[in-house]
């Protein structure tokens, strides 16, 4: 999806099911942001905050937690191009996953980029609408997909 456009009713927006909406910008994933995802989770494992030791493993070297990927995926969105949703909503919030998947580890030092489905669109009454999305976490040289997942969000207004 090249084409920047903004869709601003649910109508407009429920038109784009099944469509892809947009691709963001290439973002390195750095052996500082995995140590800092380590600390805030406690997860010090050593294939990903050891180079020396990791490149010891079939990985050739430290990995990113695979929720750290997961985690990242809002802010890659940041920098989407393609259809930007505005609806007018007073809040956005993320309201869950469906199914999340982590076929290929992210190298330390290597470049990620997400590419977005418009799965699904529903209405909740007039407070709300829930959109379900397909996020997928792309490695740069890479053939299979860091994290494959289902996102729902909703608008409330």
């Amino acid at each position: 999806m090249s084409e920047n456009v903004t869709v601003t009713t649910v109508e407009a927006l429920k038109e784009l099911v099944g469509r892809e909406i947009g691709v963001s910008d290439w973002l390195e994933m750095t052996q500082e942001r995995v140590n800092l995802f380590a600390d805030a989770t406690g997860d010090h494992q050593y294939i990903h905050i050891d180079p020396e030791r990791a490149a010891e493993t079939f990985f050739g070297g430290a990995i990113a937690h695979g929720y750290l990927t997961l985690s990242l995926i809002p802010e890659l969105n940041k920098t989407r191009s393609g259809v930007q949703i505005d609806l007018g909503g007073k809040m956005s919030v993320n309201y869950g996953l469906n199914k999340v998947r982590f076929p290929t580890p992210v190298r330390v030092g290597r470049n990620i980029r997400v590419r977005t489905t418009l799965v699904d669109v529903q209405e909740i009454g007039e407070q709300a609408v829930q959109m379900t999305q397909q996020q997928t976490v792309e490695v740069e040289g890479e053939e299979k997909p860091a994290c494959v997942a289902e996102t729902l969000s909703r608008v409330y207004f």
